[in-house]
């Protein structure tokens, strides 16, 4: 069986949604993958990011590229950088004027791979949920069980709370004695999460995720492998609905901005007809 401790690092096989960052207007590019995350609540106001090493390691770019995106992040007023021991980027807002300009930017061009790794995701956390319950055993039990009273333990900090969500799916990721089926999971997670391999989080998420997590272990637990499976779809569904109403609501907006244009765009064919008019008479 695979170690039991939370293991932070991707597998070789997990690939960002949005690829390599090409080097020209790298740093720009990050600053806009880092906007669209803070968001989807990735990140949360107050929250520090990761550090410069860390966010090097996990999108696999240059140390330049994430000073710069940081510093982009710093002018437009989204963080503020501290120095010292407990230094770092500091979220500062979630939302700004150009945040839906940004946020297009990044998802729209997607928008297509998205639905399908959603899509993807629904049908393998159900199929992982399953496996686990038929497959679990006496050790996988006891951890599947911390893991639940762990996250209810982190209470609302964000951090603590990630951490404890990641590991309950983690536990109940390696009850499937497959650790394919482990990486996949990382996989998926981290290409809908634009490569920071983080869940959404909000108060409203994790009231709801205090309830389902509960029924979701008790139901691999007890070896109930379709509730377990149909449970695990639904819970997946809380973060997938953030998501989509972020591209609902860039929808929304440019759908506005287009009927906006439209009266001006009549209008200014009508002065020019009447311009062409004057001149001819």
């Amino acid at each position: 069986m695979p170690s039991r401790e939370a293991d932070n690092k991707s597998p070789e096989a997990v690939s960002s949604l949005l690829g390599p960052l090409p080097m020209q207007n790298a740093g720009e590019r990050l600053a806009d993958r880092l906007v669209t995350a803070i968001a989807l609540g990735e990140f949360v106001p107050g929250q520090r990011l990761p550090s410069e090493r860390e966010l090097t390691s996990m999108l696999n770019v240059g140390r330049g590229v994430v000073r710069e995106a940081l510093q982009r992040l710093s002018a437009a007023g989204y963080v503020t950088i501290k120095r010292g021991r407990s230094g770092g980027a500091y979220i500062q807002t979630g939302w700004s004027a150009d945040s839906k300009a940004i946020i297009r930017r990044v998802l729209m061009p997607e928008r297509q791979r998205i639905e399908q790794l959603l899509d993807l995701r629904s049908l393998v956390e159900a199929m992982v949920a399953r496996t686990a319950a038929i497959r679990r055993d006496e050790s996988d039990i006891a951890h599947i069980e911390q893991a639940v009273s762990a996250y209810a333990a982190a209470g609302s900090d964000r951090h603590s709370s990630g951490v404890a969500d990641r590991n309950l799916h983690l536990a109940i990721n390696r009850a499937t004695h497959n650790p394919l089926l482990e990486a996949l999971c990382y996989q998926i997670r981290a290409e809908v999460s634009l490569g920071f391999g983080i869940e959404p989080y909000s108060p409203v998420l994790r009231d709801r995720a205090l309830q389902q997590h509960p029924m979701l272990a008790a139901a691999v637990i007890e070896g109930d492998a379709e509730r377990a499976a149909e449970l695990a779809a639904e819970h997946f569904h809380l973060s997938e609905g953030l998501l989509r109403r972020l591209i609902e609501t860039i929808d929304a907006d440019e759908a506005e901005s287009v009927q906006q244009a439209r009266p001006a765009a009549r209008a200014g064919r009508k002065k020019s007809m009447t311009n062409q008019e004057q001149t001819t008479a």
